[in-house]
């Protein structure tokens, strides 16, 4: 990767900056997930409620949502170096208070001060890695980020299941402060501005529609499984949050200079990248959610075991990354985007069968598959939207892209869980049986929640076609290569110009 020139001139290390940035974003994302298994000891130590604890993600994927429309102004006003600095304090701050709480209220202050961190350190990670490399790497840079985007968050049920059965709840914290806190020290001397800021006024209405609109929105979607998409909490947080984004969409699109620019959907080529890569996010973050309760209420697995069951293929995800990424640089996007939607979809389908006896191995191979599938599609599409844009759009065009899919993540796993749990329960046997015939009742229950869980992988195939139709309208060229001989060829003729 070699030497390169910030933004005040000065060289730095590209090589030790992607290392620094990569590890840091690991450290933040991984958080996403990290609690999932440890719920029950958490509700133990702290005495509290399912519906309480939830709130330890809910709340935690509320701020990080917030935070990635604002990410945009961040980008443009503040210094990259004082940003990633900043996030990472903030991270950090909060993992510090989480591993030392004493009580519920004191480790969710700490979990939504970490999702400030996260909320900005993601998008800067996409962004900073779309401009510091040339065009014609964008695809292999993208694939780097794609280690952390998708692996971190897939391993983390598992790490969270093996540090809870062999250490305490803290540890899951207190691992990473030793890490983060080294990223932060080393940012000062390794991490470079290498983006160009300049002076933009904060829209305060802007602030409070989209903080309102997403806010709502995605606490109404996360709110379907408990509640049923019939409950008045999630029908009107959903109608507050779909008016305030409307209003705030609105708002954008007619100030001179927008807080979030939605003009980036001009690009066609953007859309329908953004577009695919949402709903295979639905796709992905929705099973991810119904294969462990598969694995545990079905199988009777533990949530370590359940979780271990789906590191295959996490690690699928974090080995194809780079690879895909190096190789959206030689083909373009619509070669690999339609053969991973086409693997995602033969490796989706098959779950539709289930049935208690399914062996675990079946499962874990076809999940590895989905997961090579996705990370044929994720970084891929995203890259090739990304290269549509010109550079001064690539900040906003990151955070429209990542508010898109954080919506979509919500809206794809409401719907799984919701088909899961409404189709369960109308075909549940009725009560009487169970006191007349137990055997028949325990029997018709078993089969009740395999039709729920058939019909919740019925949806994730139609969110697979779905995605593999829209994988077709993505450009056949290869962008990278492209982008790259355009911009030498535009530098040719400004130098032949010159010397005329």
């Amino acid at each position: 990767m070699g030497t390169a020139i910030d933004t005040n001139g000065k060289s730095y290390s590209r090589t030790l900056l992607v290392v620094l940035l990569l590890v840091g974003t690991f450290c933040t994302v991984l958080n996403q997930t990290i609690l999932s298994t440890a719920y029950p000891t958490l509700m133990k130590a702290f005495d509290v409620s399912t519906s309480t604890v939830q709130w330890l993600t809910t709340g935690f994927l509320l701020v990080n949502g917030i935070m990635i429309p604002i990410s945009a102004w961040l980008l443009t006003t503040i210094s990259s170096k004082w940003l990633y600095i900043g996030a990472m304090s903030t991270f950090l701050l909060g993992t510090i208070l989480c591993w030392s709480a004493v009580s519920f209220p004191m480790l969710l202050i700490g979990r939504l001060i970490q999702a400030v961190g996260v909320g900005v350190s993601m998008p800067l990670l996409q962004t900073l890695m779309l401009t510091i490399f040339p065009a014609n790497k964008r695809g292999t840079a993208m694939g780097l980020a794609g280690i952390v985007i998708g692996l971190a968050p897939a391993i983390g049920p598992t790490l969270s299941g093996w540090v809870i059965d062999n250490w305490t709840w803290r540890d899951l914290f207190g691992m990473i402060i030793p890490i983060v806190a080294i990223v932060v020290i080393a940012s000062f001397w390794i991490m470079h501005s290498v983006l160009e800021t300049h002076k933009e006024p904060l829209d305060l209405l802007s602030i409070v529609l989209s903080t309102i609109g997403f806010g709502s929105m995605l606490y109404g979607f996360s709110s379907v499984g408990d509640d049923g998409w019939g409950s008045t909490i999630v029908l009107s947080t959903l109608a507050i949050g779909f008016i305030f984004v409307g209003l705030f969409v609105w708002r954008q699109l007619t100030m001179d200079k927008p807080f979030l620019n939605f003009r980036v959907y001009k690009s066609a080529e953007f859309t329908v990248s953004a577009i695919l890569s949402s709903v295979v996010n639905m796709a992905m973050v929705g099973v991810e959610m119904v294969i462990p309760l598969y694995l545990q209420m079905v199988k009777g697995m533990s949530a370590f075991h359940s979780g271990l069951t789906l590191l295959a293929g996490a690690l699928m995800m974090g080995i194809m990354s780079p690879i895909t990424g190096r190789a959206f640089d030689r083909f373009g996007a619509k070669r690999l985007a339609t053969m991973g939607m086409f693997l995602l979809t033969v490796g989706t389908l098959p779950f539709v069968w289930i049935t208690k006896e399914t062996s675990t191995l079946y499962i874990v191979l076809l999940y590895a598959l989905r997961m090579f599938g996705i990370a044929m599609v994720m970084m891929p599409a995203t890259t090739a939207g990304m290269n549509a844009l010109p550079l001064n759009m690539i900040s906003h065009g990151t955070a429209v892209n990542n508010t898109q899919r954080q919506v979509a993540s919500s809206v794809g796993t409401a719907i799984l869980i919701s088909v899961l749990t409404n189709v369960t329960k109308g075909q549940m046997p009725a009560k009487h049986v169970l006191k007349s015939d137990p055997l028949s009742y325990a029997n018709g229950a078993i089969n009740a929640t395999l039709s729920g869980y058939h019909a919740a992988f019925w949806i994730a195939v139609g969110f697979c076609v779905v995605a593999l139709v829209i994988a077709f309208f993505l450009k056949g060229s290869n962008r990278s290569i492209h982008l790259a001989d355009k911009s030498a060829a535009e530098e040719n003729k400004a130098t032949e110009g010159g010397a005329a």
